[in-house]
């Protein structure tokens, strides 16, 4: 009997104990839709940012370019958004360049579902600078364009939040944008066949950079080869939405900084390499100007007597001091114009 009472008691204090209030619910762990890595100070801090772009061709960043980009940030909270990769801007920002801030953060979105997330949300609007890595510039697209981060980015860039990006980061900074929905083109597919599935440009509402409103960016300009394919984008912006529009371009190693006033600062390692950027806009001395062929599965003729395209050539320096402004496209310091034309699919200088 005494054995008999004992196995009850411990039935019961086990019944007692799976029936306790601490035990009733179980907590289903959370499962977060994003990354984040933290370095520097957990209080924000409010600075008056300068506002301004950066643009990188995506190879390795540039040193004084990103100390621009620091210094516009008035000493406040950087953020790194990104849909791949981890945290190798954190430190390089934080230390390395010797620009002091409050914080870098790095966010990367595991997918679409982040793009509500309050905590991503508040980072936005409390951030004094934000820069968007390379990767796939349709996941930025496909993530956030028409929901509350694109909004908030938005904002943030009217109050004068420096904004950046290298790769895909720069390709979605204009008001035009090549979305790759479909993949990537290369120059030759793009010049052969204008209306390739690939040649994905939209002007759909994204980023709003007000200097960049008529404008398409590409990067990477010397490997691969992009000259082409941007020329065909703008081919099709003129076809498709009736714009005049302008192209921007990087090589791998060249950065653009935009200003406040619309001035393009241009960086690199010029004369030890031939890093290059490219203000491209089609001439406006010849009336309607536009393709002469332009059609499916066919090549591209955009000659215009060999004028079609004027293109101002600058070479990026440590210094930064080659400029280039975008409020009337005509003015440069340090750089040389060209024209460009298209040939029976193959564009020529």
């Amino acid at each position: 009997m005494k054995i008999l009472a004992i196995t009850f008691l411990l039935i019961l204090s086990a019944c007692s104990s799976e029936n306790s209030p601490e035990n009733s619910v179980r907590q289903t762990p959370v499962v977060k839709n994003y990354m984040s890595y933290f370095t520097g100070n957990n209080v924000d801090k409010i600075t008056f940012p300068q506002g301004g772009i950066c643009l990188m061709g995506g190879a390795t960043e540039n040193d004084q370019a990103m100390k621009w980009f620091l210094q516009r940030a008035g000493g406040g909270d950087i953020l790194i958004l990104r849909t791949s990769g981890s945290d190798g801007y954190n430190s390089y920002l934080y230390t390395s360049l010797g620009i002091t801030v409050n914080s870098v953060e790095t966010i990367v979105f595991k997918n679409a579902k982040a793009n509500t997330d309050k905590y991503i949300l508040d980072k936005i609007n409390n951030a004094e600078a934000i820069w968007f890595a390379g990767g796939d510039q349709w996941e930025y697209i496909s993530y956030w364009r028409n929901t509350p981060i694109s909004e908030a980015i938005n904002k943030a860039i009217k109050r004068k939040v420096v904004v950046g990006g290298t790769s895909a980061g720069m390709a979605i900074q204009g008001g035009f944008y090549f979305s790759a929905q479909n993949g990537t083109i290369t120059s030759q597919e793009a010049l052969l066949n204008p209306f390739d599935s690939k040649m994905t440009v939209s002007n759909d509402p994204f980023l709003d950079n007000a200097i960049l409103k008529d404008v398409i960016t590409d990067t990477h300009y010397d490997n691969p080869d992009r000259k082409g394919r941007q020329v065909t984008f703008l081919a099709r912006i003129i076809n498709d939405y009736k714009v005049q529009a302008k192209g921007i371009a990087c090589d791998e190693y060249t950065s653009i900084c935009i200003d406040e006033k619309g001035i393009a600062r241009v960086f690199g390692n010029y004369p030890s390499k031939e890093d290059v950027a490219y203000f491209i806009v089609p001439n406006s001395e010849i009336p309607d100007n536009k393709p002469e062929i332009f059609k499916p599965n066919n090549p591209l003729e955009w000659n215009q007597g060999q004028a079609a395209i004027n293109v101002y050539e600058i070479k990026g320096t440590s210094s930064g001091s080659n400029t280039f402004n975008l409020n009337n496209w005509k003015d440069g310091d340090g750089g040389v114009w060209k024209k460009w034309f298209v040939e029976s699919g193959k564009l020529k200088e």
